[in-house]
């Protein structure tokens, strides 16, 4: 397997050639989330889905947090998880499935119906250790302040234009694990796939059926936006001859990395056996299929499926486990309402300044980041995981309860008249709730 030298090297070396005299290179090999947005007329209702898995070092763990949106002071500066930036004086109600050590976002969703996703891509661009916006924090930046998902997409360009992108993606002390970053951005009629290689990008506009990105390059000469410098730059690298046709894929993959990474890729060719009929469900499915995990050293530490009706007097419905492994977890929806109910037990403990995130050299120390239904689901899922009749009886319940919420989401979207917001203020909390005294 081939991959940039650069993009994974060890911190205390320097270099990446002092790391390899020290036999600590290690190859970079970026961890496999999924993620999925299908649109009319793949799905059932004319209704837009929104699906995605996390994949994250198997000891991290996921948070789900919603924030209220907010006004700020004209002038105020933004702590994301590296580097301080301009604030806006509005940010839009979102919430977030988020790594709990960094200020950023796996995915997420904002009250205008627009969700967002990533992933980590290698790339011939040398990935930078110079720290800048993650592109967690660029998902959690364009929730915040997009409207559209077209919206968002130029103020993730705009941002990653200003920034850059770089920085530690995992909480590691030890090496550097930088990487580019592909997005998903979704909402209710049309979906945008950007892909990035340092500063350059391109993008795609999706405005039917399906598409889905994961740990590599997929945009090809389908491209209705890019860095004004794209193909001059690959020019002058000696990738593009200017000559062929401009295929993005082709011209910023390792060459001879793409095929060793097919098997991260899987769930694509199950949602389209159900095209056409494609719901919340059929997502569910495709993100707890084996094929769909398999991760190596990694896990899938978060999920999360939404569903954005057509018509904006229906509500969007978002759904996340806030726990490891959708094999051994169940999606909860949330609704974005005034008044939504804090959930604090699906959110991990605040270190304040004492964070080794915060601190100078970071991640010198690890802490328990483990929210109070991580620790709960943590005992329960090596009960699930087994043969027996309790592990098995308990994840039947579980799906039970899951298919329950399921139901009654479905009965809101069919609803003809107009539905009360303030029954679904407390819709995520209950849900966790819930599901804590069943694993007790």
């Amino acid at each position: 397997m081939t991959f940039s030298r650069q993009s994974f090297i060890s911190k205390r070396g320097g270099s990446a050639d002092g790391a390899a005299e020290r036999g600590e290179l290690r190859m970079a090999v970026p961890p496999s989330s999924s993620c999925f947005a299908v649109l009319p007329p793949a799905t059932e209702d004319a209704n837009t889905i929104f699906g995605k898995n996390s994949a994250r070092p198997c000891n991290e763990v996921q948070e789900v947090i919603y924030f209220p949106s907010a006004s700020h002071e004209s002038g105020s500066k933004l702590q994301c998880t590296y580097i301080a930036i301009d604030q806006v004086e509005r940010t839009l109600a979102v919430i977030l499935s988020k790594p709990a050590w960094m200020w950023g976002a796996e995915m997420g969703a904002n009250d205008h119906g627009v969700c967002i996703g990533n992933g980590a891509v290698v790339t011939r661009e040398t990935a930078t250790e110079t720290e800048g916006l993650l592109g967690m924090d660029l998902v959690r930046l364009g929730l915040e302040r997009g409207t559209t998902a077209k919206e968002a997409f130029d103020i993730i360009v705009s941002l990653l234009k200003e920034h850059g992108q770089g920085g530690n993606n995992f909480e590691d002390g030890a090496m550097l694990h930088a990487f580019h970053s592909t997005f998903l951005i979704v909402d209710r009629t049309e979906a945008w796939v950007l892909e990035t290689a340092g500063k350059y990008w391109a993008a795609e506009k999706i405005t039917e059926g399906l598409r889905s990105i994961c740990n590599r390059l997929s945009i090809t000469t389908n491209i209705d936006a890019e860095h004004p410098e794209l193909r001059s730059y690959a020019q002058s690298q000696g990738w593009w001859n200017g000559e062929e046709e401009f295929n993005f894929s082709t011209v910023f993959s390792v060459p001879g990395g793409d095929e060793d990474l097919d098997h991260l890729c899987a769930g694509k060719e199950l949602l389209q056996k159900y095209a056409g009929n494609i719901t919340m469900q059929t997502m569910m499915n495709v993100l707890r299929d084996r094929n769909s995990m398999d991760l190596n050293s990694y896990l899938v530490t978060g999920s999360m499926v939404s569903i954005l009706p057509q018509s904006s007097s229906l509500p969007c419905i978002h759904s996340f486990t806030a726990t490891p492994n959708p094999a051994r977890s169940i999606f909860k929806p949330f609704i974005f309402v005034d008044n939504v109910k804090p959930v604090p037990k699906t959110q991990s403990p605040s270190f304040g300044n004492e964070d080794p995130v915060k601190q100078q050299p970071r991640f010198r120390s690890t802490v328990d980041r483990r929210h109070e239904l991580y620790q709960a689901h943590e005992c329960a899922r090596a009960v699930m995981g087994t043969e027996e009749d309790t592990g098995q009886k308990l994840w039947k319940t579980m799906l039970d309860l899951e298919k329950q919420g399921l139901e009654a989401m479905q009965d809101i979207l069919k609803c003809e008249g107009p539905v009360d917001p303030s029954e679904f203020a407390d819709l995520f909390y209950d849900c966790v709730d819930t599901e804590i005294k069943f694993y007790k």
